[in-house]
């Protein structure tokens, strides 16, 4: 009878081989750990000493998140977070206004990237409300209970400080970056990485577009302080002049994106797929051909747009666009220009879709059609390059040298209509209904 052979291997170590996930543990928690190093050596080479300004938040929110049920988990994330991102803001506006300190890159960076973390904090602390995912256990059964805890928050540390989406890019979910990390050999089509190089060459052309218009783009000193007609054309320049700029940023993140593989849509086939599989944040067609600004508002960074439907405006029962924008204001840190900004951006959306709904069907020819259009066209593009305007304004005394000059007459005739809108609507709800015999 032959003997068996070999070392005698351990009950745990038979039990792990018995695993069918275990082959799949250790490549993953690599790679979680590769991109949560990586990106915080980039977030340490960007932002220097403001990086601790990320990292707490980011520590301290997944602490959070794990400490707090699941009902409660989005409430605790999304005040705390809000919290320091506000305080934050707060440090920035008190060194601009009160010390007078010219804005330090390395701050603007850090407070950039702590916006980006609130999107990914409030999706993670919304998809476990929702019972989209859960707080799932550690893939193994090694080490004391800090161990455990390690491994378990893991995933959630590099979610939030992974370098592809550290400094910029389309919002992905955790969901999302998950099924990306446990398949990091996938291949990409060349579909995709032909995309994700048009899109590095469209973000360098965009580039070299917005360095021309600077030399046609008037200061913002002399387009708040326009008159007449010559503010049609002061406006639409220096409004487009920001727009590229928007322009050419997102379309190098959704390059990255796309080269990573972060861009396709989960579930989405990598060697066959198309572009409706592909999450994009620029729309530049419909941003710049559109004649309604409710349409211009869902196309502008979608993700973003996306994000803040599902955080404000689907769950708030009364005056939810209101919220929305207000919400968006604070969000971006509540400088004068934005509060008002983003108010008036949310006002001539209700009045996009009133004028709309009420003019829409009185153009019924072709050629009325065209002229319609046209106006309506040009309207938006106004009222779009306004708003971008005031969001820029960082004091009140610029702000009010904006609303008091001749560029405040493109938003004035949505308000206007707006309320001549409004009144013929609750005239005609008070007018006794005649009841039919």
């Amino acid at each position: 009878m032959k003997k068996p052979s070999g070392k005698a291997v351990s009950p745990r170590k038979r039990r792990e081989e018995k695993t069918p996930q275990n082959r799949f543990i250790r490549p993953a928690l690599d790679w979680y750990t590769c991109l949560l190093v990586s990106g915080f050596f980039l977030a340490c080479s960007a932002m220097g000493s403001y990086v601790l300004l990320v990292l707490i938040p980011a520590f301290g929110s997944v602490a959070v998140i794990h400490s707090a049920g699941p009902q409660q988990a989005h409430k605790w994330a999304f005040s705390f977070q809000m919290t320091w991102q506000t305080l934050c803001h707060l440090g920035l506006q008190y060194k601009a206004y009160y010390l007078e300190e010219a804005a330090c890159i390395r701050f603007s960076i850090a407070l950039s990237v702590l916006m980006l973390m609130t999107q990914k904090v409030t999706s993670l602390g919304l998809d476990i409300h929702e019972r989209k995912m859960r707080m799932g256990s550690s893939s193994t059964s090694e080490g004391g209970p800090l161990r455990q805890y390690l491994l378990r928050a893991l995933p959630f540390y590099s979610y939030l400080l992974a370098f592809p989406t550290l400094l910029g890019g389309p919002l992905c979910s955790f969901d999302r970056f998950q099924t990306w990390v446990r398949n990091p050999g996938a291949p990409c089509s060349k579909h995709f990485l032909w995309a994700a190089t048009q899109k590095g060459l469209g973000a360098l052309v965009l580039a070299l577009l917005k360095n021309i218009v600077r030399g046609y783009a008037s200061p913002l000193d002399e387009a708040i302080g326009c008159q007449h007609l010559g503010c049609i054309p002061t406006l639409w320049t220096s409004a487009l002049f920001l727009r590229l700029t928007y322009y050419s940023h997102w379309m190098l993140d959704e390059s990255v994106f796309l080269a990573t593989g972060l861009g396709l849509e989960l579930g989405h086939d990598r060697q066959g797929g198309t572009a409706n599989g592909v999450l994009l944040d620029t729309d530049i067609w419909t941003l710049e051909t559109t004649n309604r600004i409710s349409v211009f508002t869902r196309s502008w960074n979608k993700s973003t747009a996306q994000w803040l439907r599902r955080l404000v405006f689907q769950r708030r029962g009364s005056h939810p666009l209101l919220a929305t924008f207000a919400f968006s204001a604070w969000w971006h840190g509540l400088h004068p220009g934005q509060a008002f900004g983003f108010l008036c951006w949310a006002a001539m959306v209700e009045a996009d879709y009133r004028i709309h709904r009420f003019s829409q069907p009185l153009a019924k020819s072709q050629p009325w059609r065209w002229v319609y259009q046209t106006l309506t066209w040009c309207q938006t593009q106004l009222i779009v390059a306004y708003i971008m305007l005031a969001i820029e304004m960082r004091s009140f005394t610029t702000l009010w040298r904006l609303c008091s000059s001749y560029n405040s007459f493109f938003p004035l005739v949505y308000v206007i209509l707006l309320l001549l809108l409004a009144k013929r609507r609750a005239s005609s709800r008070d007018a006794p209904q005649i009841p039919c015999s």
